[in-house]
């Protein structure tokens, strides 16, 4: 029998859940763009020492070795995965661990758009990673470190040998900036602005090691490359890519704000204390967990949970003897109550994930408001309980 929950009487003071766009840092307004560097070419010296101030401030706060290179490159995470896709495989065999939406989707261009005969898909259902053991290392490896889609993430690298003979491509997008990466283990590292410092989207980041450098130089993709994806010429890296001379025309006023959220990450301490602020948003996800009885993490294991795109499924009875199709409208009832509310926006699941909520748990999120979340999400679904299932609910 479920029982109506009580209407809360506090509300998050911040809202905004959603897993991308994310919410913008505690305290911003627009002021914080006022000294854009607009009206003028991002090829002045003044606009490629902004572009460049991304780049140095971004691999700083991340650790990222001063042996590799790191560029602003067009079209968000999407475009520097993309670009390394296009750009690196063809060498050698190549393994793709698809375990949730967007690593099927490198899995599925791979297969079907480069058409890579020697490629093999490690699959995985929502919940879960692939079978890491079944990996071979003498190919290329491609993979989406924190499931964004499932709330999955690979706890540590170290499953991956230092000695690898091809490169791990690693999409990070929902990581960077909340989890720790084991660069010695990694040869591409992307991400993009909108996600855990809250900036605009549009713009990606891409990350080389030596050896993905070195695989730019000696090998020639056996397929024509569009102009945005070409970082060689002449069979040698052209370097101003990593020194703020962008491969096409960025927004200098997404530039300024990603500014503003690296110097907010760098006054709370770096790296360090966007994790802890990060962990504690799951922690307290977490321990509501523990004590509701309609909802389960989708992340089977606990030591794969991720921090950031916070993924639950629903347990109750009454939900679960719905059908697949009632399940989705019942489990989007709850993100709209809450949307309605104004308590929570953008929490439903994504598209292609199970039935079930997403809550974004970003550094720019402040614990006190997932807190002041958790209540509404006891309410929500007792109400959603009392329209879909009402004799359950009596």
């Amino acid at each position: 029998m479920a029982l109506a929950a009580p209407r809360p009487d506090l509300r998050p003071a911040n809202p905004d859940f959603s897993s991308g766009p994310c919410a913008k840092r505690p305290g911003w307004s627009v002021t914080a763009l006022a000294g854009a560097f607009l009206g003028r070419s991002h090829r002045a010296a003044e606009g490629k020492a902004r572009l460049n101030e991304v780049i140095a401030r971004s691999r700083a706060i991340l650790g990222i070795p001063a042996d590799w290179r790191v560029g602003i490159v067009p079209a968000s995470d999407t475009g520097a995965v993309e670009l390394a896709l296009w750009s690196l495989l063809g060498a050698r065999g190549v393994d793709v661990l698809a375990h949730e939406s967007f690593s099927a989707g490198w899995a599925n261009d791979i297969v079907k758009q480069l058409k890579l005969a020697d490629a093999r898909v490690l699959e995985a259902s929502y919940g879960r990673l692939p079978d890491l053991t079944a990996v071979d290392f003498s190919r290329d490896v491609v993979l989406a470190w924190n499931g964004t889609t499932s709330g999955v993430r690979y706890p540590d690298g170290d499953w991956i040998p230092a000695d690898r003979q091809g490169l791990v491509i690693a999409d990070a997008t929902s990581a960077a900036f909340a989890m720790a990466l084991p660069y010695d283990k990694l040869d591409v590292v992307t991400w993009s602005w909108q996600k855990v410092l809250g900036g605009e989207a549009a713009h990606g980041m891409l990350a080389l090691s030596p050896r993905a450098a070195a695989r730019l130089e000696s090998f020639t993709p056996p397929r024509p490359l569009p102009k945005i994806f070409r970082l060689t010429k002449g069979g040698k890296l052209i370097e101003g890519v990593f020194k703020g001379e962008t491969i096409n025309t960025p927004s200098m006023l997404c530039v300024e704000d990603a500014l503003d959220g690296l110097r907010w990450a760098e006054t709370l301490g770096g790296l360090k204390a966007l994790i802890a602020r990060t962990e504690a948003n799951l922690a307290a996800i977490a321990a509501w967990v523990a004590r509701t009885s309609w909802v389960e993490f989708l992340a089977e294991t606990p030591a794969t949970r991720s921090p950031t795109s916070i993924c639950l499924r629903i347990t109750a009875p009454w939900f679960t003897a719905l059908d697949a199709e009632a399940q989705g409208k019942a489990a989007k009832r709850i993100a709209g109550l809450l949307e309605k509310e104004g308590v929570a926006y953008d929490i439903a699941y994504y598209r292609d994930a199970p039935p079930g909520l997403r809550i974004w748990g970003g550094a720019t999120v402040e614990t006190a408001d997932i807190l002041a979340l958790l209540p509404w999400l006891d309410w929500a679904h007792a109400a959603a309980a009392a329209e879909f299932a009402p004799a359950q609910a009596a």
